[in-house]
């Protein structure tokens, strides 16, 4: 690797907007890329390598609290800390009526919308903060109280609480935590939620994910 080094991890990283976002990111910083998919973090490699960046693959899950406190302890010994954070890992649990959710679905969208989402705040956090100007990032995607987004809709909208509050709490001092609006794009997620959807009225993923990091870049 380079000497840089501007790190940031994305969780999230091997499709979708994570995936993107990760790809537009590189060659600015190296990129420690998490998710459960090796394929998919290995073609994300690639298409880093492409740009002349650099990428750490970390194929693991969120949920997994032993991997999640392993993964930050390695980057505060390798690296001391990290610059940026970019949170992208969901669930999209099936839609369906609020009075038929069952119980899996729910527990799962808990699990990786909410649980890992708090625990991951609790890792990361001192590692953002031992780095000056480091920042953290997630993604809104506001489904609460629509119709059958009752998984979805409201652990999302939970997810965002916390961040909210965090970032609340963080003016001041750091990190600095940003929400940012994405627009839509034809993601696996949004094609279980819209089956059927004209999909040349979305933006490019590429061009999007792009818009999101020059975002983060500027600020």
């Amino acid at each position: 690797m380079r000497p840089m080094t501007r790190l940031a991890l994305v969780t999230g990283a091997s499709r979708g907007l994570g995936a993107a976002m990760a790809e537009a990111l590189a060659p600015d910083y190296h990129i420690l890329a998490v998710a459960r998919t090796v394929g998919g973090l290995e073609e994300l490699d690639d298409r880093i390598k492409a740009r002349g960046g650099d990428a750490t693959l970390a194929p693991l899950d969120v949920t997994d609290d032993g991997a999640m406190q392993h993964l930050c302890r390695s980057v505060h010994e390798r690296w001391g800390g990290l610059d940026l954070w970019v949170h992208t890992a969901i669930h999209a649990a099936p839609l369906t009526p609020t009075n038929m959710v069952e119980g899996k679905s729910w527990d799962n969208s808990v699990a990786v919308n909410l649980e890992a989402t708090r625990r991951l705040i609790t890792y990361v956090s001192p590692l953002l903060q031992a780095r000056e100007g480091a920042r953290a990032v997630f993604l809104d995607d506001d489904r609460a109280g629509q119709p059958f987004f009752g998984c979805y809709g409201t652990t999302k909208a939970a997810q965002m609480a916390l961040v909210r509050g965090w970032q609340a709490e963080t003016r001041k001092h750091g990190p600095r935590v940003e929400i940012l609006q994405p627009q839509a794009v034809p993601t696996a997620l949004r094609a279980r939620f819209f089956p059927g959807e004209d999909k040349s009225a979305l933006v490019n993923i590429l061009k999007e994910g792009a818009r999101l990091a020059d975002l983060i870049k500027a600020g």
